[in-house]
């Protein structure tokens, strides 16, 4: 039985491979800066844990995060009870995603897909969806990517199988990521005010 320090370690250490990210956490950054400054919306989906984390960075970047500051667009997928039981029920699960996208999606929009695996089916199927609409496509992923890494104009990649370190990991991402995006739009704010 693993105790709790040999999980902490476990968790810092994946969290030490996870530097190699930085570069595309900074991309994912630039890219959202960019889609929010053009009034275009980030869209984003995830399944079970991933779905709480979609719903918390749309919170993040609706709400606020750090800063006081006007509110950004961006929609969880996985929040509307209605659509996905009903479009689950009368046509499939792995289409539910790919369905909001073709409805909600537009050109310059940017789709935030996360999925431990990187092989969720109806996170791909949103993703070839958003591709043929123009949507930028950005993954969270562990276990080398899976199929989304090859579809992401930006993946970035936990280098775990092992799916709490990855979801940690996850988090931590999409806090660094929120803060760059929020700063930088409020001090662009800023500055056009003087």
């Amino acid at each position: 039985m693993q105790n709790t320090k040999q999980m902490m370690q476990e968790s810092i250490q994946t969290k030490e491979s996870f530097l190699q990210q930085e570069e595309n956490i900074n991309k994912a950054a630039e890219a959202i800066i960019e889609c929010f400054k053009e009034g275009n919306k980030v869209l984003i989906c995830g399944n079970g844990g991933s779905a709480a984390d979609a719903q918390h960075i749309a919170a993040e970047f609706v709400g606020r995060y750090k800063l006081e500051r006007e509110g950004y667009p961006a929609i969880a997928l996985t929040t509307d009870s209605s659509i996905l039981t009903a479009w689950s029920n009368d046509y499939s699960y792995d289409t539910v995603f790919e369905r909001q996208v073709q409805a909600l999606g537009q050109k310059g929009d940017i789709l935030l897909g996360i999925s431990t695996s990187g092989n969720s089916e109806n996170i791909v199927k949103a993703f070839e969806k958003g591709k043929e609409k123009s949507l930028t496509l950005i993954s969270l992923t562990g276990n080398k990517g899976g199929k989304l890494k090859g579809m992401s104009n930006i993946n970035i990649d936990v280098d775990s199988n092992n799916t709490p370190r990855i979801q940690e990991c996850h988090i931590l991402a999409y806090h660094i990521i929120c803060e760059i995006v929020e700063r930088e739009l409020v001090k662009e704010e800023q500055n056009n005010e003087n």
